[in-house]
């Protein structure tokens, strides 16, 4: 094994509903012996933390949230965004730093446009049941959902495992 250094970010609100999805999964993660060379936050809503984070040189960076892209329910996602998408817009002011709103695309470009270091990016994605609203609040994820964690870490233990041995994934976007 490598020192190469690795971060999973996980993402998500614990009141609404699925969208506690990355939450649950560091919880899940957080209570495993840690990995040498593998860094784990679990940033929930603190999207400037996260875009902070960003801007430290990684080997490879983990984002895991809730990712609603017309699936059924609990299918987890593995994709690697097109950062090329993210250049930021032609005025400064249009980039916005928001504390508990900004979606994982958007601190990516805030990230960009700040001069962040070139980093791998992958998203473990799950899609969502409920996301329940800001009005009514729902605590916990759905039990699709809950099934899913499990399918997630493991996910995310491959990946970190063939990073840190140098071994090639096998497909970067896949669906479980």
């Amino acid at each position: 094994m490598t020192n190469q250094s690795i971060l999973i970010a996980c993402i998500g609100n614990i009141f609404l509903g699925d969208d506690g999805f990355g939450v649950e999964v560091a919880r899940r993660m957080a209570a495993r012996p840690p990995v040498p060379g593998v860094i784990l936050k679990d940033f929930g809503i603190r999207g400037l933390d996260q875009t902070y984070a960003l801007l430290e040189s990684y080997e490879l960076v983990i984002l895991v949230d809730a990712c609603p892209r017309g699936g059924e329910p609990g299918s987890v996602y593995l994709i690697e965004p097109d950062l090329a998408v993210l250049d930021p817009p032609l005025d400064p002011a249009a980039v916005r730093l928001e504390a508990h709103s900004m979606n994982p695309m958007e601190i990516l470009r805030v990230v960009k446009s700040m001069g962040g270091p070139p980093n791998r990016i992958l998203l473990v994605g799950c899609e969502p049941l409920d996301l329940g609203s800001d009005e009514e609040g729902k605590l916990g994820l759905s039990d699709p959902l809950m099934t899913a964690v499990d399918t997630a870490v493991q996910m995310i233990d491959t990946i970190v495992l063939e990073t840190l041995t140098g071994a090639p994934l096998e497909a970067i976007s896949q669906t479980h």
